[in-house]
């Protein structure tokens, strides 16, 4: 029979707060008697559960299991399926062996009801059994245990129980309990002994990953050293029985006898198999000849599957007939198609597809790793009425989700496997044929509920000669870290003894590798200059806390480093978010918003880490005031922000089940430990950007170098902080600016669109005072990376030509032509970066009256000249005597207007004003000639008459040149500290000083600013150097441009020499008779006089030159392509300083390669601030070894080399692939050097063993060594005074170890403690150098 579940029971499974309805699932093993009643799961009772914890003793809230006594084991009634004839003999079986293998097919009740007749058996006898079923993802154990225990009418978590990851619904009392494969070897290699169950069953054995070889190899270990009353049976649909019975088998006077198998005939349905071969005489396509070393999917194949769907509906057409007479078809008899396809590309790809066959009458469900809890959902529900529902899944349909309405399974046995690059040691993704025992697996997701049918897009001969019968086992393929840190925990021998014996032995290399890559993370204790063993190490207290983490190895490093540093919270909010799927949703209807919402979240720092940390204290912080009280508001809060409110939940509860375990070794979250003000905020989240790197190393690449003076040439002039451009526009383009506007707002408010040839220049409106890139125009080059591309609708040329009569308007076709929305103009311009000489000062050194601070250096004033002060009160007078009409538009951001100021009490005054920001009724204006900012009522705003707006605004925003902000600057604020934003305000404000105008640059003047002292004018830049809150920098190439421009400009005005351009009079006649004809052709083609046929324009981009290419650090991959990930943050990263020639670093949590190994695609990234030499300083401050370069007359260091150090007998590195050579851009010296070896010990002391160590410290001694590690930090990257730039000298022989004469190279040894010691870090020995 066919189980209905509720739409309450199945969004209680998989969403928070979701409803459904009309859903119909069929269980995991289908009954087929007709006339057993529905059973429904028991409601809950009052009561509560003991001791339900995970490990680390997290209290979770199951299900409620009624009292605390041992609930009764229901009579239970089994169902007809194909195990249940064997249940005595089966019984039997497992009683009497130590290992038992089991193989039946999909769907024949392995997983559900053999556990369940050893539990009964034991209970008929009286006696205590503890049953464990492993399953390989968390689903898979969810449900079942869900299953099971309304199959058995009790509550969940009474008898019946699950444990997947943080979630346990299980008490004193469960005798079953399904859990994930993880969890359970987390049991058994915390406990070394297998004796807390009495059986273990171990399903879907066939799947061969890392983690379940792990297992077997443990089951078998213990069960042959302290365990052998534990019986064990290993199951699935597609096992190889013989290797896993001869890998259990026994020794018995010498020879070995197999495990025993038993093999489960029958399946609950048929299911029909087609291949290639049975399809040639109904689809008339040319198939290429399919070859096993090129595994793809050629368009012939798309278009063979496309049709198979569309067959479907002529296969059940005469049963859809009878169904409709009779009252309508169920959504099983009109069965949902299965399509298994290797990865997201191929899905998005065919989803496009069938989403085209409009008339077919489909619903198509993608399924993948990343979509949301929302769109998952979708596969478990009935399709509308006359629909039939299409599955697009990678292999998680295999065994992890199981839809039961499933009757037709497409099957391209094609399978995307990790694998390691040789090369690089990065992961990759391959495209692989997927082995038979998967393909297999495939095919038992049909006829679940009816007849099913699988066809497998291969031939036969392909099928039998050449897809392979069994996958090849994840651990010889997979990095092995994680196991290895549970062979050490084991402590049954060295690694490689104990991996020997595992069902498919890695090789030695791999086993070495995984050992050297441990020991440069510091799990194991690195020994200098090759004195050590590569096959093994000894375990550090780093090293013994990753063990216990349920997290990826570098998650963990940065717990241990935020432990260290103080910003454990944030390490433990960061390990959570990643060690999951994203909470962030980006739907793909609304990737635009869901991009901006993670950018606002965070908060100008480019760090993906930096994001989920402020999304998640915002959420949490939302709960603790009580705005989510109510989930309904919870949920509302999560659209708004695009976060997935079970993710963030299910991020919450991996936090505090960590949070938990790190306490064991003694790591505390203190409490109130939160910084409130503005300098330590900023000084916390710099702290947390070092210990992101120090926990990724050494994943780190750095910026390629921007050709400036192309990048100038390619965008015109254009500010590239505000400004993206197109390419391939078609004639007449300016016709279609509404077009675009249209298109560019979901990323902001457009200005200007500026016409130019074949290019526009799309420049978007500055909404606040950071004077970074814009968040606008990044999500404007997300457009670009989007998969529908941007779409014109356009008239023909010969039509446009055609409207104007015998008017030649040819050159009109690709004219300059500039659209501003604020004065709603579209005007022909002449060169787009002309200097206007009506409107410079007479002379380049004026005063100016500073009426609003931006930002250090950034400011807004006026001329405080006779001249123009007399402009302002002749504005101000004629203003103010006019009758002044309300705003009779809809008022919004940049609206130019008159509103009202006073000063003091004062009667107020009208003045010329922009709108900046609206909040309600109160408005933030900016005043056009003064230059300050006031908050008014919105209805105190007036109407600018338009004759006003042809005089000049007399406020212009100002620049300070060759000035950025400090290293200590940058790390105690945005950009600039509160000290030296105070400082300059002091300086400046409400002041009248004396500027030399350098340049004008995207309409700011940059100058210089001076101060009249008693003595001198004196340069404000000095003074802000000298009291080290900034450094000097060079101005950038189109800076020095126009500074000379303008020079030449005004030393001929000063000799008599300019000339005002001559051709101006015929120039703006022509310019009259363009603006004419633009405004007819506009006038013409805006109200659709005539029905002109349209076309398709597809322009390229949006593009900018300044966008950022980064390469490796280290040399093996430095020439590689380097790709971020389209959902990170710094996927878009812009260059807004492309003249700064140091070096700057971005780190990356995840980094992996193409299937060819030419691409490296990086995730989880985090963009280091932009001081000179902190690339240098990261890398050498977290390397295990490191070797310094000199010049050859040895005076100076120019660089080092950072990695694992180099083998004593070889003088070969130790692990080449990465080395990283460092090229010093700043100075260091013997000081920095000395600096980062104190700052090592000081690591050191807060992460080793022993009586004295880590485990022993009270919380006053553990606060004090934090506080030291932080001061120490920051000490490290504000040296004062600032290292100084040098040009990079590069070693003659770079990556080449053991260069340094031991004459020279001063070894230096942590204060009272030997080389034996287990620490950390090893500190760097010293190179002398001559003085």
């Amino acid at each position: 029979m066919k189980k209905a579940f509720t739409a309450e029971q199945i969004s209680g499974w998989f969403t928070s707060g979701t409803t459904f309805a009309n859903i119909k699932l069929a269980e995991e093993v289908v009954e087929r008697k007709s006339d057993e009643p529905s059973s429904k799961e028991t409601s809950p009772t009052k009561g509560s559960l003991k001791n339900v914890k995970v490990d680390g003793g997290q209290l979770q809230k199951p299900e409620s299991a009624g009292s605390t006594a041992p609930p009764p084991l229901a009579s239970y009634e089994y169902p007809t399926l194909p195990i249940t004839k064997n249940r005595q003999e089966l019984i039997s079986l497992v009683e009497n062996n130590s290992v038992v293998i089991i193989r039946g097919a999909t769907g024949s009740g392995k997983t559900t009801q053999l556990p369940q007749f050893i539990l009964d058996h034991y209970s008929e006898k009286n006696a205590a059994c503890n049953i464990v079923v492993t399953q390989p993802r968390k689903i898979g154990a969810s449900s079942i245990a869900r299953w099971v225990a309304n199959q058995r009418k009790c509550t969940l978590g009474s008898v019946v129980g699950y444990q997947v990851g943080l979630e346990k619904m299980a008490t004193e009392h469960t005798r079953l309990i399904y859990m994930t494969t993880g969890v359970l070897l987390q049991k058994l290699v915390s406990s070394k002994c297998l004796t807390e169950f009495s059986h273990i069953f171990v399903d879907e054995v066939h799947e061969r990953s890392e983690e379940m070889d792990f297992l077997l190899l443990v089951l078998r270990k213990l069960l042959h050293s302290n365990s052998a009353d534990v019986k064990i049976v290993l199951m699935s649909a597609t096992i190889n029985c013989r290797e896993f019975a001869e890998y259990f088998g026994t020794t018995i006077q010498g020879k070995m006898n197999p495990a025993y198998v038993f093999e489960v005939e029958g399946t609950p349905y048929a299911i029909e198999e087609f291949y290639l071969d049975d399809l040639y005489k109904l689809y008339p396509y040319r198939f290429d000849l399919l070859h096993p070393d090129d595994p793809r999917i050629s368009e012939e194949m798309y278009d063979l599957a496309f049709s198979l769907i569309q067959s479907f509906d002529e296969m059940e057409g005469k049963d859809s007939s009878q169904a409709d007479k009779g009252g309508g078809m169920t959504s099983s008899e009109r069965g949902s198609v299965l399509v298994f396809l290797p990865g997201l590309h191929e899905i998005s790809y065919m989803q496009e597809a069938l989403a085209k066959l409009v008339h077919k009458r489909l619903q198509i469900y993608p399924l993948h790793s990343t979509v949301t809890l929302e769109e998952q959902n979708g596969v478990f529900l009935s399709p509308v009425p006359g629909y039939r529902k299409v599955i697009l899944s990678t292999n998680i349909a295999e065994s992890s989700v199981t839809v039961p309405d499933v009757k037709y399974v497409i099957d391209f046995c094609l399978a995307r496997r990790l694998v390691c690059n040789e090369e690089t040691n990065y992961q990759s993704l391959c495209l692989t044929w997927a082995s038979k025992t998967s393909c297999n697996q495939r095919r038992g997701r049909a006829g679940r509920v009816s007849k099913g049918y699988c066809y497998r897009l291969v031939t036969k001969e392909f099928w039998k000669n050449e897809i392979p019968e069994h996958m090849i086992p994840e651990m010889l393929l997979a990095p092995l870290a994680t196991i290895m840190l549970k062979v050490k925990l084991l402590d049954m021998g060295d690694p490689r003894s104990i991996l020997s014996t595992a069902l498919s032995p890695p090789n030695l290399r791999d086993i070495v590798r995984t050992v050297l890559q441990l020991k440069e993370m510091g799990a194991l204790s690195a020994k200098s200059y090759g004195r050590g063993q590569n096959e093994d190490g000894e375990l550090t207290f780093l090293g013994r806390v990753l063990a216990h983490l349920p997290v990826d190895l570098y998650l963990g490093k940065m717990v241990v480093l935020g432990h260290i540093f103080g910003c454990l919270d944030e390490c433990l909010i960061i390990a959570a978010s990643h060690s999951l799927k994203s909470f962030f949703a980006i739907p793909s209807m609304q990737q635009l918003a869901g991009h901006r919402s993670k950018l606002a979240f965070a908060r100008g720092t480019p760090s993906d880490s930096i994001a989920f940390v402020n999304a998640f204290k915002a959420w949490h912080s939302a709960k603790k005031k009580g705005q989510l009280r109510h989930p309904k508001d919870e949920l509302n809060w999560g659209k708004e922000n695009f976060i997935q409110i079970k993710r963030i939940r299910e991020a919450a509860e991996l936090y505090e089940d960590l949070k938990n375990r790190v306490s064991q070794f003694n790591m505390h979250v203190p409490e109130n430990a939160q910084p409130s003000d503005y300098t330590s905020t900023h000084r916390q989240k710099f702290i947390l950007q070092v210990v992101i790197a120090g926990a990724y190393y050494p994943n780190y690449f750095v910026q390629g170098e921007i050709d400036e003076t192309l990048a100038s040439r390619e965008l015109s002039g254009f500010n590239p902080r505000t400004t993206v451009m197109l390419r391939k526009l078609p004639p007449y383009s300016f016709l279609y600016y509404k077009q675009l506007q249209s298109l560019f707002r979901p990323c902001g408010q457009v200005k200007t669109i500026s016409f130019d040839s074949s290019r526009a220049y799309v420049e978007f409106y500055r909404t606040s005072q950071d004077t970074g890139v814009l968040l606008e125009v990044s999500l404007a080059l997300l457009m670009a990376q989007l998969s529908s591309p941007m779409e014109l609708s356009v008239y023909p040329v010969e039509q446009i030509e055609g409207c104007t009569g015998n008017t030649n308007i040819t050159h009109m076709k690709y004219a300059r032509v500039n659209v501003d929305f604020q004065s709603h103009s579209v005007c022909p311009v002449g060169m787009l970066s002309n200097i206007d000489p009506d409107k410079l000062p007479p002379n380049p050194l004026f005063v100016v009256h500073i009426t609003k601070v931006l930002e250090v250096g950034n400011f807004w004033g006026f001329r405080a000249d006779e001249a123009s002060l007399e402009k302002q009160r002749h504005m101000t007078a004629e203003i103010n005597k006019r009758t002044l009409k309300p705003v009779t538009v809809s008022l919004y951001p940049n609206l130019l207007c008159l509103a009202p100021y006073s000063e003091f009490n004062d009667q107020s005054l009208y003045y010329r004003a922009k709108i900046l920001h609206m909040r309600g009724n109160s408005i933030e204006v900016s005043f056009l000639d003064f230059g300050n900012t006031s908050v008014v009522a919105s209805n105190s705003l007036r109407e600018l008459p338009s004759d006003l707006l042809s005089h000049p605004f007399q406020a212009q925003e100002f620049q300070v040149t060759e000035m950025c902000p400090s290293a200590q600057s940058i790390i105690l604020g945005n950009q600039w500290s509160s000290q030296a934003r105070d400082r300059f305000i002091t300086l400046v404000k409400g002041h009248s000083l004396l500027v030399l105008l350098y340049s004008i640059l995207h309409d700011v003047m940059r100058v210089q600013l001076l101060i009249n002292t008693e003595m001198t004018n004196r340069s404000v830049v000095d003074i802000l150097v000298e009291e080290g809150h900034a450094v000097r920098a060079e101005e950038s190439f189109d800076s020095k441009q126009n500074h000379e421009a303008l020079m030449t400009l005004y030393k001929d005005m000063e000799t008599g020499r300019y000339v005002p351009n001559s051709g101006g009079s015929s120039w703006s006649g022509r310019k009259e008779e363009e603006k004419q004809l633009i405004d007819n052709l506009l006038n013409e083609f805006s109200w659709n006089r005539h029905p002109y046929s349209k076309t398709r324009a597809h322009p390229r981009g949006p593009f900018s030159p300044n966008k950022i290419q980064f390469h490796s650090l280290s040399r093996k991959a430095h020439y590689k392509t380097v790709c971020i990930e389209k959902s990170s943050i710094n996927s878009l990263a812009l260059s807004d300083t492309p003249h700064y020639k140091h070096q700057r670093v971005l780190v990356a949590g995840t980094v992996s390669v193409n299937p060819t190994g030419t691409r490296i695609l990086l995730k989880d990234t985090t963009n280091m601030p932009d001081i000179p030499g902190l690339p240098s300083l990261i890398t050498m401050l977290f390397t295990p070894i490191m070797e310094l370069r000199t010049n050859k007359e040895r005076t100076c260091y120019t660089g080092a080399l950072c990695g694992l150090g180099w083998n004593s007998q070889t003088n070969e590195a130790i692990l080449p692939e990465h080395d990283i050579e460092l090229t010093f851009d700043v100075k260091f010296d013997v000081e920095d050097i000395t600096e980062i070896n104190a700052l090592r010990v000081a690591i050191n002391r807060l992460v080793c063993e022993g009586l004295g160590g880590s485990l022993h410290l009270g919380p006053e001694r553990t606060s004090h060594l934090q506080e030291d590690c932080r001061d120490r930090l920051i000490r490290l990257f504000t040296k004062s005074p600032p290292r100084e730039a040098v040009t990079p000298v590069y070693y003659e022989k770079p990556e080449k170890w053991n260069q340094v004469d031991p004459a020279l190279r001063m070894d230096v040894v942590e204060p009272g403690h030997g080389r034996s010691r287990v620490v950390l870090f090893q500190l760097h020995p010293v190179t002398l150098l001559n003085r």
